[in-house]
């Protein structure tokens, strides 16, 4: 049985492996299908195989930060739409995203609601 061809395909990056476990399960549950990457390396690698709607990417990782990611995302696909997550105190570095193509910036932790509310704005809207 093949999954639903509908449902949203989204790309969740975050190295806090709990974290990343944790929403990858709430997401799953409400219809996304979600794949992981726990660098920024891991999530260029699963870009390059595989296309996503959307990209939910954390500002701080070890080996890359989240505004590298987004600029490889945005050459490798301009329509893919990406939003950031943020720590209290990166706000700045979060708008920066926003210059360099993200749909938006969330701050951590962030609620369910409010980024479903962000995914699906994002997935409604057209590429920038």
């Amino acid at each position: 049985m093949s999954e639903p061809t509908s449902a949203p395909r989204l790309l969740l990056v975050d190295d806090e492996i709990g974290y990343l476990e944790v929403l990858s399960k709430r997401l799953t549950r409400r219809g996304f299908r979600v794949t992981t990457a726990s660098s920024g390396a891991e999530a260029i690698r699963a870009l390059r195989q595989w296309e996503f709607d959307i990209a939910v990417v954390d500002l701080k990782m070890e080996d890359m930060d989240g505004i590298e990611v987004l600029k490889v995302f945005k050459r490798m696909d301009p329509s893919l739409q990406v939003i950031m997550l943020t720590g209290h105190g990166s706000e700045r570095a979060a708008r920066e995203g926003l210059s360099h193509g993200a749909f938006d910036y969330l701050i951590k932790p962030v609620g369910l609601d409010g980024l479903l509310a962000t995914i699906a704005a994002a997935l409604g809207s057209e590429p920038r």
